[in-house]
């Protein structure tokens, strides 16, 4: 196998589009969504369905309740915004599943897929 090949491979295996993420959610798959920004980001606008968990604070202690069987998936704005890598490695290294979602939010949008503003629907420390 080349390299050029498990470079590819690798991708897929730890990034996902939001196409992919739309049908794994609709497919009934166990996707947890995660926003990697700030709070007042999320606030503004966010993934339907998303928990907000900044980088920052992915600890043991504020994923103690997070469904260890479960896909992670992790945002941030776009292409121009490392909170998504950031969140990606952090839920890896407590030793979740995880994958970042490429183009974050925007083409999450782009690709014509709704959002909310708001809170959102689970606190941190969810049994997710």
């Amino acid at each position: 196998m080349s390299e050029q090949t498990t470079h590819y491979e690798n991708k897929l295996r730890w990034e996902i589009d939001s196409w992919d993420l739309s049908e794994a959610r609709k497919n009934g798959e166990r996707v947890v969504v995660i926003d990697a920004r700030g709070t007042t980001a999320f606030e503004a606008e966010h993934i339907p369905g998303a928990v907000s968990l900044p980088h920052r604070t992915m600890t043991p202690e504020s994923t103690a309740g997070f469904d260890r069987d479960a896909l992670y998936v992790t945002y941030c704005d776009g292409i121009g915004c490392n909170a998504s890598t950031k969140g990606a490695l952090n839920m890896a290294r407590l030793g979740f599943t995880v994958k970042e979602l490429i183009g974050g939010l925007d083409w999450w949008k782009r690709d014509g897929h709704p959002t909310e503003k708001g809170t959102g629907p689970a606190p941190i420390g969810c049994a997710c």
